[in-house]
């Protein structure tokens, strides 16, 4: 099921006091809180304590899982405000302790400067089959649970993988990686929520750039893999619920990480975002 509506419900946060909010995870059977919602929560909060300037920057940190079963409190740090800029840190907790420790800045529009990478070729998205068709037809191939289980998640965010690896024989993948996505309806004229689900969906397949590149999928048994940090730049204004291409690839691994960068475009060729995250991707030692 899509469930638009369940996600944009969690990214509307309840005000507890100046600067302090409450946001809640689905219930939905994941061992921990999808990293890019506590990600898209931490901007939303920190939107509603600026007025006149746009997000342009996110950089955080993910200090410890977060727990489904109970909400997050965001607090919100009004760092700076001058005259084009502002500053905000944002500190989302549960149970008095961190799981995420972002900063975002904001910046009065003004004129400027312009150019920008060129957008990959890809097939149109109407072509490119859906991640739900994909899940679909490796459910035909294997009884592994995840497949199960994913199908079993909301998908709020439509996705088709252009360049995509076999989850259940993954073979070695180097070069960019190419993904459509949108969201699966209509999100109104609020730029806050598209920077949101923006937020949100870039936490989708960034690493996988590097562990496909050792011929590994996120079904791999002895893999472990966690977001360690996450970054995200707007260069333009967007719709989110328009398609867009994300574009990702992974320069190095090392000491047990991987780097991975992201492109996003709308289908016209417009560069609107840039993606950053290093991820942990270790292998599991034998008992």
């Amino acid at each position: 099921m899509s469930n638009l509506h369940g996600l944009l419900e969690r990214l509307d946060l309840e005000l507890l006091d100046t600067d302090l909010f409450r946001g809640f995870g689905p219930h939905d059977g994941r061992p921990r809180i999808f990293g890019g919602l506590v990600a898209a929560q931490s901007l939303v909060a920190a939107c509603r304590t600026v007025e006149g300037r746009t997000a342009h920057s996110l950089h955080g940190y993910f200090l410890r899982e977060g727990d489904t079963s109970v909400p997050v409190i965001y607090h919100v740090d009004r760092i700076r405000d001058g005259r084009s800029f502002a500053t905000r840190r944002v500190v989302a907790k549960q149970r008095g302790k961190a799981i995420f420790n972002t900063s975002v800045s904001f910046q009065a529009a003004e004129d400027g400067f312009e150019h920008q990478a060129r957008m990959p070729s890809a097939p149109a998205p109407e072509t490119v089959p859906t991640n739900e068709e994909r899940l679909r037809a490796y459910q035909k191939e294997s009884s592994h649970p995840a497949i199960d289980f994913l199908l079993s998640l909301d998908r709020p965010i439509q996705r088709r993988e252009v360049d995509h690896v076999n989850l259940l024989a993954p073979k070695v993948h180097e070069g960019i990686q190419r993904t459509w996505f949108r969201a699966a309806g209509a999100l109104g004229d609020d730029p806050v929520m598209h920077q949101a689900v923006l937020a949100y969906a870039s936490d989708y397949g960034l690493l996988e750039s590097a562990f496909n590149r050792h011929g590994h999928s996120f079904l791999t048994e002895k893999l472990i893999i966690a977001s360690l940090d996450h970054a995200i730049w707007f260069h333009r204004p967007f719709r989110a619920d328009q398609w867009m291409l994300y574009v990702t690839q992974s320069p190095t691994s090392s000491g047990g990480r991987g780097l991975n960068f992201g492109h996003i475009y709308s289908q016209d060729g417009a560069l609107v975002a840039s993606v950053a995250q290093e991820g942990l991707m270790r292998i599991r030692k034998p008992q």
